[in-house]
């Protein structure tokens, strides 16, 4: 049983897909940095983005823009256990918004993945 409950989240992992930043094409890798507990989230890129927020399972709106220290580092605090699964949004060099849903599991971990960005605002 366990070895079956690994080789999902390996598959999960190796799912793994792309989405363009703006239009120059980059891809986006999000880490969730090992600092993370249940009432902090560490989000870790590779590339330079901004105005970035969240949305954990339940809230009714994205957050207010996560605070960026060290250079490409987000972190969001919260007082409550933070619930997933959580959408994250991202500004767009070409304009607008991406945002991809659920794009942070509800038993988040720092590992490392892409995801696709499902639509714009």
């Amino acid at each position: 049983m366990a070895s079956s409950s690994s080789s999902f989240l390996l598959a999960a992992v190796a799912l793994a897909a792309l989405f363009a930043v703006g239009s120059c094409g980059n891809e986006l890798t999000l880490t969730i940095g090992k600092d993370s507990s249940s009432t902090k989230l560490s989000l870790i890129t590779n590339i330079a983005i901004s105005e970035v927020s969240v949305k954990p399972k339940g809230a009714t709106d994205f957050s207010d823009d996560l605070k960026e220290s060290p250079a490409n580092t987000f972190t969001f605090d919260s007082k409550e256990p933070i619930k997933g699964p959580i959408s994250f949004r991202f500004a767009a060099k070409a304009g607008g918004y991406r945002v991809v849903d659920d794009v942070i599991p509800a038993d988040f971990k720092a590992v490392q993945f892409t995801r696709p960005a499902n639509k714009s605002e």
